[in-house]
This record gives structure tokens, C-alpha cells and sequence, in this order.
């Protein structure tokens, strides 16, 4: 047997440091804190962010842009997405999650990527234009559900 056979590899196992438990343990009195000063009171430190009193990146930063609270969000399905399925299938968002192209739970909207080579039923949320134009050129129909 060699040392470098010995289970668990000598050194990766490291005690944890018990700091404050007397002077010949190495970490008694300040119990690795030093003398006086903010850092070495209970509580003391700064908060995260705060750089001495100078002023701190966050707000060094310029203000930009605006997040609308009202916004609505959505799952997205293209239409070329959707040849996957047979003719006059209706395609719903129960149906879209099982075939998984839809992972995410929000409302579904399908969007105009692409060609549509199916005649289809369409069942979701919301349309945009273009992909109405197809699906009805194609002979399908589409239904906005609330």
C-alpha cells in the first residue's frame, strides 16, 4: 500500500475551523476577526453593494428603458410549426403540449414564421394577422378562445 492509495485522499477532508474556542486551539479571543472595527462587532459589515461611501455601481448606472406591468405574455407556435399535423385537425393548446411545442403555461399565440401546407382548425389565445391570412387560405378556420 502507497500513500497516494489511501481512501479518502489524505488532505480532502479538512476539518471545519471552530473559531472562539480558547487561545491553544489557534482561533480563540478575536476568533479571527482582529481588533475593534466594524468587521469584528456582531452584525457589523457592510451591505452588499456598498463601496466606502463611494457613489455605488448600481447607481452609478443610467436609468434606461421602461417594463410595462400590463404586459401579456405568451407561448409561441409558427406555422410551419403546425404542418407537423393532419388535415382538418383541430389544433388546440391541449393538443400543442402533448406534441410539446408548447412547455411553458401560458396562453398560446401562433405566429406567421413560415408556410402552412394543412388544412387546419385553430383554437388559441390569440393570432397575429399573417398567420390568419394562412390558415384561412389554406381552407381552415381559426377560433380566438378567451
Amino acid at each position: 500500500m502507497r500513500v497516494g492509495d489511501l481512501r479518502p485522499a489524505p488532505g480532502s477532508r479538512k476539518a471545519k475551523k471552530r473559531v472562539g474556542r480558547g487561545i491553544g486551539s489557534g482561533h480563540g479571543k478575536t476568533a479571527g476577526r482582529g481588533h475593534k472595527g466594524q468587521k469584528a462587532r456582531a452584525g457589523g459589515g457592510v451591505r452588499p453593494g456598498f463601496e466606502g461611501g463611494q457613489m455605488p455601481l448600481q447607481r452609478r448606472m443610467p436609468k434606461r428603458g421602461f417594463t410595462n406591468p400590463f404586459r401579456r405574455e405568451y407561448a409561441i407556435v409558427n406555422l410551419d410549426q403546425l404542418n407537423r399535423f393532419a388535415d382538418d385537425t383541430v389544433v388546440t393548446e391541449e393538443l400543442l403540449r402533448e406534441e410539446g411545442l408548447v412547455k411553458k403555461n401560458l396562453p398560446v399565440k401562433v405566429l406567421g414564421r413560415g408556410e402552412l401546407e394543412r388544412r387546419l382548425e385553430v383554437r388559441v389565445h390569440a393570432v397575429s394577422d399573417r398567420a390568419r391570412e394562412a390558415i384561412t387560405a389554406r381552407g381552415g378556420r381559426v377560433e380566438v378562445v378567451a
